[in-house]
């Protein structure tokens, strides 16, 4: 099978390797898109916690080929997106209201499907690999839609748009009137944004150093658009729209610590922080302790938006599907499964969400 994978910290080939027989709860996806997602580079350079090598990829989006025995949840010719958060509805997490820590879902994330020089075992990335031709994932880790909407923009469904809009809906659970900044303004940010106006706020502030980027925030639900550097400078501007107090809720889309900090400080005091954007893992948050406990606002992370997946899929596609959410702008480039390609769209800072399609 033709996989894109990390075999060592910036090592990335695109190759054929054996895959492993799938088993009784397994099935084969033949890929119809899978998105490029900022994460998927921070692992190939080491910046996040994972061990290599590593199938790359978890925004997919295909068609079912093939099924276990005892699969229950799809059948052959069912068009799937892929949960880079699976979740078994049992365990201790899930019970609990957290299936986005599910901890079958860790288990299923480091599952080997492939055999690299023999004897070199090769899991794949959230348990989903897109970077292929076709992918043997847990029947856990697709969600069925009956949905026509073309694969490239079913696949940022699983990560880029879930993560965005869950940040909203499921973490900061934003209300009508109230007033957010969007700091960073990638597929994830712009997602942010576009649900942020679903859910009512009054103010929408989007920072982006891209203008390009700036102008399709506003035209996505954006109020105001700014272009500063992390600082004051961007904190006093923020607090500028609204009152001197800042916002009700801050969302940091960039993933870094500096960006992170820009969005605590122009939460207004008992605001609320979320951070979204995944930084490197080695880099440190430096608040001031009395800052922390004097403002009173709630510093929160929102890991994959604290997506449901077979609850909050099908409805993220249903708002694409009557154009309330408009998930085809955020697909700007398509390219094809060759590392070149891959690795150059790592470097692209300018476009919002890269596709690989057959």
């Amino acid at each position: 099978m033709r996989v894109g994978y990390a075999d060592a910290v910036d090592a990335f080939k695109v190759d054929d390797l054996p895959a492993l027989p799938p088993g009784p709860h397994d099935v084969v996806v033949e890929i119809g898109a899978s998105g490029i997602c900022h994460s998927d580079h921070s692992v190939l350079a080491g910046e996040m916690p994972f061990d290599l090598p590593l199938v790359l990829g978890h925004e997919l989006a295909g068609t079912i080929v093939e099924t276990g025995p005892e699969v229950t949840r799809v059948r052959v010719g069912d068009r799937v997106i892929g949960a880079t958060k699976p979740a078994c509805g049992h365990c201790w997490w899930c019970v609990r209201g957290h299936p986005y820590l599910c901890s079958e879902g860790v288990r299923l994330w480091n599952t080997p499907r492939y055999a690299l020089d023999g004897d070199r075992a090769v899991p794949l990335f959230c348990g989903l690999g897109s970077f292929a031709e076709a992918s043997t994932v847990h029947e856990l880790s697709v969600v069925p839609v009956r949905s026509d909407l073309p694969f490239e923009q079913l696949a940022i469904m699983g990560c880029a748009v879930a993560t965005g809009a869950g940040a909203v809906f499921n973490t900061a659970k934003v209300r009508p009137g109230d007033e957010v900044a969007v700091v960073g303004l990638g597929g994830v940010g712009l997602a942010v944004v576009q649900a942020a106006a679903l859910a009512g706020a009054a103010r929408i502030v989007a920072v982006d150093p891209v203008p390009t980027k700036r102008l399709l925030a506003l035209e996505l639900g954006a109020t105001d658009a700014l272009d500063a550097a992390p600082g004051e400078e961007l904190v006093g501007r923020v607090q500028e729209l609204t009152g001197g107090r800042g916002v009700d809720v801050s969302f940091e889309a960039a993933g870094r610590v500096d960006t992170i900090t820009s969005a605590y400080r122009m939460a207004r005091r008992a605001g609320t922080v979320v951070t979204v954007g995944a930084p490197d893992s080695a880099s440190r948050l430096d608040l001031g302790g009395w800052e922390a406990v004097s403002s009173g606002k709630r510093l929160t992370g929102s890991i994959a938006g604290e997506t449901h997946a077979d609850r909050d899929l099908p409805t993220l596609v249903r708002l694409a599907e009557t154009g309330r959410l408009d998930v085809g702008r955020l697909v700007t480039h398509r390219i094809g499964l060759s590392a070149d390609d891959i690795l150059t769209s790592f470097d692209d800072h300018e476009g919002i969400r890269t596709v690989i399609t057959p």
